[in-house]
């Protein structure tokens, strides 16, 4: 009897593999060739994996050299995908392992996929799947009910409100952020080369570390902090997402991933139960604890704990990771144009006269918008916008066949010439002055936040910190970039520089 049950779970295992790397890719590629999708010839197993490690590694020996007047990273961080285009045309698709992807930048075609409602096409289960992701165990990454659930527990327009409630959190922070960046210029003389992005995470860890956990936000900033260790982990394992059984292999990222896992929800769920022994505070993560006490979908405790972990990632890289990259190059392109760090000073200085900057200045500061939107476009924190069809589905005149991954490449459709004209690569914050609908063709490619039903729930968020901080900084303080500053982008799950930023910073 023995022997019968290891024979049948061994066939079981060679089925679900033989299914798993030959059957389902057999079936899909077929679909899309059918209507003229082509692309890359995929190789057992890995699909293209190799090709796309080959072409990041000669990208990466030729980025940049410090040029500072064009920034097409796309081009150093997804090569690949400028090189299939040529090939194979807006529309094609990859594979990574046995996961077919269809790689989109064909404008109308990101429209119907970015404003899709219908529950047909979700959240990768890749990604559902994927243990240790920022994303979660799979339950706010997951479809159909229990994402439309998460939607309404932290609506766009809750969440607005949440947010308005928080400006005393971002301006002690961002002060928090200057009187440090003083004491450094005190202590080097006139100027202080300062590596700002650690201050960066800093105030914005301690922004949202108070805005989600309240009164244990020194808590909330070790998981923070471990949460970053994890990004770091995950983005290891991105180009391996598509093997089968990968992620159960006891690999050191594996398990170093596994536990930070772990801990990460040990800690998060420690800061419920006290939560709930202490009382309720008005905060993020108790919207999320009353979310899924209230939910009939969510039907036991280890469903809620799931539901209440994940959302804390999802906050955690909406609010928190987000926030820190964008600010670190914003400051950046400010310090290499100093003709906009004046434009901006200059009109900060008129509106708040002397003053702390709170929701009603920040909205009059129009050129600090347009430099921030500009940033945002030549860098934005996510380079890809993934779904999946979870049902055959149709875009474009398309039909899609069930489990094959759409892809949206940010980074390509934020620096199109064909989209954005001739200067598309450089730094022009002008381009914005009528607003997203007057600085390009199709508005609907400007998505730093995503775009459509899907946005980012941290937009108003990262916005009103962005303008804050920024806005702050430039009356106290004049910066360029110092000699130490190397520009290499680097993508780890979001675009950061690879060596960090480091500016020469002067008291006014």
């Amino acid at each position: 009897m023995l022997l019968l049950v290891a024979l049948v779970c061994l066939f079981g295992l060679v089925f679900h593999f033989y299914s798993s790397l030959l059957t389902k890719p057999s079936k899909l590629r077929p679909a899309l060739r059918n209507q003229g999708i082509f692309g890359p010839q995929p190789t057992f197993l890995l699909g293209n994996i190799l090709d796309i490690k080959k072409s990041r590694k000669a990208a990466a020996t030729a980025a940049f050299n410090g040029d500072l007047d064009s920034h097409n990273c796309g081009a150093a961080l997804l090569p690949f995908f400028d090189q299939w285009q040529k090939q194979y045309g807006d529309v094609f698709m990859f594979s990574l392992g046995n996961t077919l992807i269809m790689h989109v930048t064909q404008p109308e075609m990101v429209r119907e996929i970015t404003t899709c409602t219908s529950l047909d096409l979700g959240k990768p289960t890749y990604q559902a799947k994927e243990r240790g992701s920022l994303l979660g165990n799979g339950i706010v990454t997951s479809n159909g009910p229990f994402w439309a659930h998460q939607r309404k527990i932290l609506a766009p327009e809750l969440y607005l409100e949440k947010v308005k409630g928080m400006i005393n959190l971002i301006q002690d922070s961002a002060l928090t952020l200057l009187s440090s960046w003083n004491n450094q210029v005190e202590a080097q003389g006139e100027n202080a080369d300062i590596k700002i992005d650690p201050d960066m995470r800093s105030f914005s860890g301690d922004v949202i570390s108070k805005a989600c956990f309240g009164s244990n936000f020194s808590k909330g900033e070790e998981i923070f902090f471990k949460l970053r260790a994890l990004q770091e982990a995950a983005s290891k394992r991105v180009l391996s997402i598509g093997i089968p059984g990968i992620r159960y292999l006891p690999t050191k990222n594996n398990r170093k991933t596994w536990a930070l896992e772990k801990e990460i929800k040990e800690l998060i769920l420690k800061i419920v139960k006290e939560r709930r022994e202490a009382g309720s505070e008005k905060d993020l993560l108790q919207m999320v604890i009353e979310g899924a006490r209230d939910s009939k979908l969510i039907s036991n405790d280890t469903l809620i704990d799931h539901f209440i972990v994940d959302n804390c990632k999802n906050i955690y890289l909406a609010g928190y990771e987000t926030t820190a990259v964008a600010a670190t190059w914003c400051l950046m392109l400010l310090a290499a144009n100093p003709n906009w760090q004046q434009r901006i000073r200059a009109e900060v200085l008129q509106i708040c006269k002397g003053r702390i900057p709170d929701a009603d200045m920040i909205r009059k500061m129009k050129q600090l918008t347009m430099a921030i939107t500009e940033s945002l476009r030549l860098y934005p924190p996510v380079a890809v916008v993934s779904r999946e069809a979870l049902k055959e589905i149709k875009f474009g005149g398309i039909n899609v066949p069930k489990g094959v991954n759409l892809w949206t490449i940010v980074t390509k459709l934020h620096t199109d010439p064909k989209i954005w004209g001739t200067d598309s690569y450089k730094f022009n914050p002008e381009r914005f002055a009528n607003g997203i609908k007057g600085a390009c063709k199709f508005p609907h490619v400007y998505m730093p936040f995503g775009v459509g039903p899907r946005v980012c729930l941290g937009q108003n968020l990262a916005m009103m910190e962005l303008k804050i901080l920024i806005s702050l900084i430039l009356t106290k303080f004049s910066f360029s970039l110092s000699p130490k500053y190397i520009h290499s982008p680097a993508l780890n799950l979001v675009i950061e520089p690879g060596h960090g930023v480091y500016l020469s910073v002067r008291k006014l």
